[in-house]
């Protein structure tokens, strides 16, 4: 049985969408989770 790629992203801020969205074009079939600590995530990336 496969493995499926578990990617943590920590930080919403610039770099953090910029780093998942990343990971989502290099590795689609992985499960990207981003975790922030306050209420609102950076979208200008």
């Amino acid at each position: 049985m496969a493995k499926k790629l578990e990617i943590l992203i920590i930080g919403g801020s610039a770099a953090g969408p910029t780093a998942a969205s990343s990971a989502r074009r290099k590795a689609p079939e992985a499960n990207v989770t981003m975790l922030e600590q306050g209420d609102f995530v950076s979208v200008g990336a």
